[in-house]
């Protein structure tokens, strides 16, 4: 909270300068700390094991199936979240309503100079994009196999578990905990023989020993939920800092801590001032009852001192919010089904603008909550097994939803006469 209130104070203070200014540094610093993660995990490697030989150890484990197409023996598999068509289909809808029309993006090619600087904006955050969510990703194939060589625990979040062996389930718990002990000394075994004396019979065991470390990581996971039923008792997030608490030099752990916290602190900032900025223009400009004069110095100066409070007020909300947003999984996962949950109506939007000009206000609101219903509804269909479809679907749901219903809406509602 103290973090979140930190974030505030800057960004009410300093407005976009502060955070255009902040984000630049942000980012270098975040390339920094990732390239000396990377380095590091690949440097705390057993003598004989490299950067490729982690690799291999990744991928006999199966967790490098990068592509993938989609296709069983059953046809296409709509609920695969993550293959060839699902992310060139659904991906290019998610992304086009992000970079185009997400107002935390659009507002930062808003703040450039000219309009030059605008495209070259939205050029480098694609660019700069694809090979940053890759080296992320990269990071944590790395660190699996880090984890093929050393000891980890059963469960990242220690102060979770170490609460859960206050309960009567301590025993039980300890049981899994010697347990996943056993196999993991097994697994390193096999880790070291694939990889050092380049025994290819080991590959199929690596898979299956990684099998079995998962099912008692389900099994411990299962019995915490009995244990402390109100905790989480999700621990992806916890991995990376766990790692960079137990093994990385002391001051190193600083610097990787605030490069976790400044991650974050980018994309709040550019929200806050975004959520401002829609508020004002959309609703206070809008309502207060009087005319906008943007030559006024007096009134401009007053609307961005009301500004301020709003961005104070979203801040305050965002961080309540984020108080009480935990179990929901990986992070670069969750913002990205969250946000499919509406870049899809909101892409469907502003496609009726571009190219149904004749569609009028009133149908593309109604279209617009329809096509929102509709998408909620597929997400919970999904989420109850009644159907199988991805959430990266749920972009070209919505945006075709959007633009279909808009054109009927527009035959059927009574036209606005000038």
């Amino acid at each position: 909270m103290s973090w979140g209130g930190l974030l505030i104070i800057y960004t009410v203070s300093g407005g976009a300068r502060a955070v255009a200014y902040t984000q630049q540094l942000q980012m270098v610093i975040i390339f920094i700390g990732m390239f000396l993660a990377g380095y590091l995990v690949v440097h705390y490697l057993p003598a004989g094991v490299g950067f490729a030989d982690a690799l291999k150890v990744s991928g006999a484990s199966g967790k490098l199936n990068v592509i993938t197409t989609g296709f069983t023996e059953k046809g296409f598999d709509w609920k695969d979240r993550y293959n060839l068509i699902s992310g060139v289909i659904g991906g290019f809808f998610l992304a086009l309503s992000y970079f185009g029309t997400d107002q935390s993006q659009v507002g930062r090619y808003l703040t450039a100079k000219d309009n030059t600087e605008s495209k070259i904006g939205l050029l480098m955050n694609g660019l700069v994009k694809v090979p940053m969510q890759f080296s992320i990703l990269l990071l944590g194939a790395l660190l699996f196999t880090f984890y093929q060589f050393h000891s980890a625990p059963v469960f990242f979040n220690q102060a979770v578990a170490e609460k859960a062996k206050t309960t009567v389930y301590a025993d039980t718990l300890g049981k899994l905990e010697n347990r996943f002990m056993q196999e993991q000394l097994q697994q390193q075994a096999y880790s070291k023989t694939y990889v050092i004396k380049g025994n290819e019979a080991f590959k199929d065991s690596l898979k299956l020993g990684s099998g079995k470390m998962a099912a008692t990581q389900k099994a411990y996971k299962e019995v915490l939920k009995k244990a402390l039923p109100a905790s989480d008792t999700n621990d992806t997030n916890y991995i990376f800092l766990r790692f960079v608490i137990d093994f990385l030099p002391k001051g190193l752990v600083g610097l990787l801590i605030a490069i976790i916290f400044l991650a974050a602190w980018g994309s709040i900032a550019a929200a806050l001032n975004s959520l401002a900025s829609c508020t004002m223009i959309d609703f206070h400009v809008r309502f207060r009852g009087a005319t906008y004069d943007r030559d006024n110095a007096e009134q401009c100066a007053s609307e961005y001192r009301v500004s301020k409070y709003y961005t104070l007020g979203w801040g305050i909300f965002c961080v309540i919010t984020a108080e009480f947003a935990t179990g929901m999984g990986s992070l670069i996962e969750v913002v990205n089904i969250l946000g499919s949950l509406f870049y899809g109506v909101i892409l469907g939007i502003f496609l009726v603008a571009f190219y149904l000009k004749k569609v009028q206000s009133n149908a593309v609101f109604i279209a617009a909550i329809l096509g929102e219903l509709i998408v909620i509804a597929f997400f919970l269909l999904d989420k109850y097994n009644v159907i199988g479809l991805g959430f990266l679907w749920l972009n070209v749901v919505g945006a075709l939803a959007v633009v279909i219903l808009a054109w009927i809406a527009q035959q059927v509602l009574p036209k606005k006469t000038a």
